[in-house]
């Protein structure tokens, strides 16, 4: 007679009996999770376990310190969360983006796994919990509503921290080095698409540099919100069933595992009912997202040809851009940013949505908020240093296409201003649109300066 290996063990929950599989460190309600929401495949971020894997190690030091846990149970706790929080058992963490409220699940999930590897270290098998209990041993001193906002908090800093603002510095530096690069060359400059005063390319693209800048001290600031987590918080914000000195020791572990400076909120009640914190960084996100929709927008626009188009810049070629017309090359790089920055945009209003939903003591929206902050700070940092390296650092100016187009500008009439008045000087330009001509030519004609003269007050770079 055949056997049949046993593809999964018997565990129970407060429902009843639950089939897991044999191998799976979670347990029942994790389980229970992964049946009920079978929605998208999508499991949050690596950060967000990490930041789970933060918070239990954190909990179990303090509980342990403070003599509520025994040390050998406590240091395996310890032990099964340090291999979460290097990614040893990310697999195991199943449960869908989008699940029961406020992430019951997700806890549940960290807890289960941490309990079981704690439990096996300690020579017991996987689903027996005589020793280390998920709820009563991982769990202890915490609940799903104060854990999940703070690793929500503690993942987005680190991610922010590590990428994102120095990506952003990245991007500043290098429109910094072609602002001063591309300084000397003169170009016209545009309003509503139509031919405005002259500038020096340097100047639009210190612009440029500028809204990266503004960007990154406005990031500084929204990042100073999300620092306080209310670890101990529990439930509600009254801190049941923890240790008043269990705060204090829990946040001091997580800020030496992550060398950050997290804090105890100035009003626990506020951090539990709201997630304002994580909604000021999301709408930082945003606006740096728009900055560079119109900086990949004007990369695009001054790139465009080669030769019906602007053609004032050329920027690095990639690959090919089309595959029916030979030669043909398109700015991707600028293209991929403008779809990374639509992401984040969109990622806000699902973010504002979710945060505007919190009832009473809590928002129970928090899964879907951490999935698209932590989606809108990854790809926004890694959308950013692909623009920067493969795009921005290798821009060309093409100086005779920008001098040919300033030099032929009808608004260079402009200068003409303080000399024969504005309604004169929009005739002169008139004139020379419809003789084709420049502006220089019809003011010599007609005798209303001479070339040296027109030479000096129309010169474009005097213009700059």
């Amino acid at each position: 007679m055949r056997r049949y290996r046993q593809l999964y063990r018997i565990e129970k929950d407060t429902l009843g009996e639950v089939k897991v599989p044999i191998n799976a460190y979670y347990g029942a309600q994790t389980q229970r999770a992964v049946e009920n929401f079978p929605v998208s495949g999508m499991r949050l971020n690596r950060r967000f376990i990490r930041a789970q894997g933060i918070i239990k190690f954190a909990a179990a030091m303090a509980n342990t310190s403070i003599g509520l846990i025994d040390k050998r149970i406590g240091n395996a706790i310890m032990k099964a969360a340090e291999e979460v929080i290097k990614g040893k058992w990310d697999e195991q963490f199943v449960v869908d983006v989008f699940q029961a409220g406020a992430g019951t699940s997700q806890n549940m999930n960290a807890n289960e796994v941490i309990a079981n590897r704690a439990s096996e270290s300690l020579g017991l098998k996987k689903g027996d919990y005589s020793l280390v209990h998920p709820n009563n041993h991982v769990n202890m001193a915490q609940s799903t509503n104060d854990t999940i906002h703070a690793a929500i908090h503690i993942a987005s800093i680190e991610a922010v921290d590590d990428r994102l603002l120095p990506y952003m510095l990245l991007l500043e530096r290098a429109l910094k080095k072609k602002a001063r690069e591309f300084n000397g060359v003169v170009k016209i400059g545009r309003t509503h698409l139509q031919d405005a005063v002259p500038i020096r390319m340097g100047q639009e693209f210190s612009g440029y540099a500028e809204m990266v800048t503004k960007g990154i001290d406005r990031l500084r600031r929204a990042r100073a919100s999300v620092l306080e987590i209310g670890i101990g918080g529990t439930a509600v914000g009254t801190g049941l069933n923890a240790h008043p000195g269990f705060q204090g020791i829990a946040i001091k572990a997580i800020n030496r595992i992550t060398g950050k400076r997290f804090r105890r909120p100035g009003n626990i009640f506020e951090f539990m009912q709201n997630t304002d914190g994580v909604l000021e960084l999301s709408s930082v996100l945003r606006g740096i997202a728009v900055s560079l929709t119109k900086i990949a927008n004007d990369m695009r626009l001054l790139s465009s040809g080669p030769r019906a188009g602007l053609g004032e810049i050329m920027l690095p070629p990639m690959q090919p851009g089309s595959s029916i017309m030979p030669g043909k090359i398109n700015p991707v790089l600028a293209e991929m940013l403008n779809m990374v920055c639509y992401q984040v945009i969109g990622n806000d209003q699902a973010v504002m949505m979710a945060c505007q939903a919190a009832q009473l003591e809590l928002n129970v929206m928090m899964p879907v908020i951490a999935h698209n902050i932590l989606q809108s700070i990854d790809i926004l940092s890694e959308g950013i240093k692909a623009f920067t390296e493969k795009c921005i650092v290798g821009i060309k100016v093409n100086k005779e296409r920008c001098k040919s187009l300033s030099d032929d500008s009808t608004a260079l009439a402009t200068a003409l201003n303080p000399r024969i008045g504005y309604y004169e000087a929009a005739e002169i330009a008139k004139e020379a649109y419809i003789k084709g001509k420049t502006v220089k030519d019809i003011v010599i004609e007609k005798g209303i300066m001479t070339e040296k003269e027109a030479q000096k007050i129309l010169d474009p770079r005097r213009l700059t």
